[in-house]
This record gives structure tokens, C-alpha cells and sequence, in this order.
């Protein structure tokens, strides 16, 4: 008798099975396998693109490594003395100062506005549905379009805006220019620029929204200021917080609209802590400063995060 196969009279051999302590493959265990060899490329990549150059930075931040001095490229003799060099530099706390301003401002109204505009556009009207795509142009547009945009804008001799100013009999200064407005022009820009994008995710939120909430609110007798307040906004307390969470973190990379509209200027009345960075690293070549400044960001972010995160709760909806 054989376990293995069985022969018939034509001469064709037949499977039987596999044999006592024969190995059974598993097909789920199979199906990961695959999942993980068609990830690899992927992470080779994400390896050379992002992990490589963060641990470089990292190492960078501890050597006084300057491009005028080659001999500084991994002198780690004083480790923390670019660290050190943070806490006594006035002009980079300076830069944090108006970091803090321009990330409250723009995400706060970013948030408001997003949320109010999604709210109108969330009502079924084909007009408004029309206007949907309309509302996403700032957004898709490369972010050096936007800061040019905003340069016309903000320019008095060739600005649209100043034309109709000084038609109606008002003198509008140029706002990029003036200490006063500066910091105000990249905000109003910025928010320009992505309030629709808080607008898309709270948008995709409330069309999710279930219908029973809403017509359990309204046979309750709720108005449409009690049901926003107390159906809408519990159910998008996490997309809410999510979205913040991005806007505050890409706030922190608000280089294009600085760099083409003010530089910094006028001072460093709107100079953020990462244009302070690409300063230190590319004006005066003091790589490792400007790598102890960026990991002194990083760190400040996370932290930031971690405590908004823990501070409001992901949230859930309403039950």
C-alpha cells in the first residue's frame, strides 16, 4: 500500500495526499510573505531617502561641522556645544517667538474657516457642488506658485489690489515691507493657501455622518446652532484634531511664502526658526548649528503633538 501515490491500470499515477509527516503549507502564511517582499522595495527606499539622512543630521548636530573648515566634519571632541550655543542665542529664540505667532494664528483660523465652509458645503446644492473645486485650487497649487501669486498681490506698482485701493481714494502700503503687516501678509497667504485643506477632511467627515444622528437631534427639537454644537462637532472631534495636527506641523515648514515674499524681513520680524536654520546652513555654512537647530524643532514637534494628543483625546463619535 502506498501513501504517497497510487498507480492505476492505465499506468497514470495518482496523488494521494501528502504522507504522515509531510509539511503542510499555510496559505495565509504564504499570502504575508508575499505582502512582505512586495513592501522591501518600499522600505529600501524610505531607508536611503529618510532614515539615512536623519541619522546624518543627528550625528551632524553634534560636531561644529562648517563647510570652510572640512576638518569639522566629525570632530566630535565638544558634543554639546551646538545645544549649548541654542540657549544663548537671542535671534533664534527670537525666530521661535514668531514661529508660535505664525503656527496659532494660521492653524486657529485655518480650523474655523475650514470648519464653517464645510459646513456650507455639505448642503445639497448643486451650485455649492460647483464650487467645491473651486475652493481646492489654493491648495493644489506648488507652493512657490502661491508665494509668487501673493508677491504680485502684495506689490503696490503692479498689485491688482492696491489699483482698487487707490481707486476708492485709500493709500494700502506695501504690506511685505512694513513691520507692522508683515507678519500678517504670510498669514493671511498661508491661510489662503490651506484652509481648504482642513475643508476637504471635515467635509469627508460630515458626509460620512450618519443620518440618525441628525434626525434623532432634530425629533429632539434641536436647532441647527444646538445640533452643530452638540451632534456635528463631538462626531468630528477626531478628524478635527487630526487636521490640526497637520496644519501645525506644516506650518512649521512655512519656507516658500517667506523666502519669495519678506526673507525675513523686515529684520527678522518674520523670520520663523527654520528659515533661521536654512541661514545658519546655507549663508554661513555652519552646518552642524544649523542640524542642532533642526533637531531642536523636530524634538519641540513631537513633543507639541504628543501633548495636544493627550491634552483633547482622539475623540469618538457620539454614540
Amino acid at each position: 500500500m502506498t501513501t504517497q501515490a497510487e498507480t492505476s491500470q492505465s499506468g497514470v499515477t495518482v496523488s494521494a495526499g501528502p504522507g504522515p509527516g509531510a509539511r503542510v503549507r499555510d496559505p495565509a502564511l504564504n499570502r504575508e510573505r508575499f505582502y512582505w517582499y512586495c513592501l522591501w522595495p518600499a522600505f529600501i527606499v524610505l531607508i536611503i531617502v529618510t532614515l539615512l539622512p536623519t541619522i546624518y543630521l543627528f550625528l551632524t548636530s553634534f560636531t561644529p561641522l562648517d563647510l570652510t573648515r572640512p576638518e569639522t566634519s566629525w570632530d566630535f571632541s565638544h558634543p554639546f556645544a551646538q545645544y549649548v550655543s541654542i540657549w544663548e542665542d537671542s535671534r533664534l529664540h527670537n525666530s521661535m517667538w514668531v514661529q508660535l505667532k505664525l503656527s496659532f494664528w494660521t492653524v486657529s483660523i485655518q480650523m474655523l474657516l475650514g470648519f464653517l465652509f464645510a459646513l456650507l458645503l455639505n448642503i445639497n446644492s448643486k451650485v455649492l457642488e460647483a464650487l467645491r473645486t473651486i475652493f481646492l485650487i489654493p491648495m493644489v497649487l506648488p507652493p512657490i506658485v502661491v508665494a509668487i501669486i501673493w508677491k504680485v498681490l502684495y506689490t503696490p506698482d503692479i498689485s491688482p489690489f492696491h489699483w482698487a485701493t487707490e481707486g476708492l481714494g485709500f493709500v494700502v502700503p506695501s504690506l511685505i515691507t512694513s513691520p507692522d503687516w508683515a507678519l500678517t501678509a504670510i498669514i493671511i497667504a498661508d491661510i489662503w493657501e490651506w484652509f481648504p485643506f482642513v475643508m476637504l477632511m471635515i467635509l469627508s467627515a460630515l458626509q460620512m455622518m450618519p443620518e440618525e444622528y441628525v434626525e434623532a437631534a432634530r425629533i429632539d427639537g434641536a436647532n441647527v446652532f444646538q445640533m452643530t454644537l452638540y451632534v456635528t462637532f463631538p462626531y468630528l472631534k477626531g478628524v478635527l484634531l487630526v487636521a490640526a495636527l497637520f496644519r501645525l506641523v506644516d506650518s512649521i515648514k512655512a519656507f516658500p511664502l517667506i523666502y519669495i515674499l519678506t526673507d525675513g524681513g523686515p529684520g527678522t520680524l518674520t523670520e520663523v526658526t527654520n528659515f533661521y536654520s536654512f541661514i545658519q546652513a546655507f549663508n554661513f555654512s555652519y552646518l552642524g548649528y544649523s542640524s542642532a537647530i533642526t533637531v531642536t524643532l523636530v524634538v519641540a514637534t513631537v513633543i507639541a503633538s504628543w501633548g495636544i494628543i493627550r491634552l483633547v483625546g482622539w475623540g469618538k463619535p457620539i454614540e
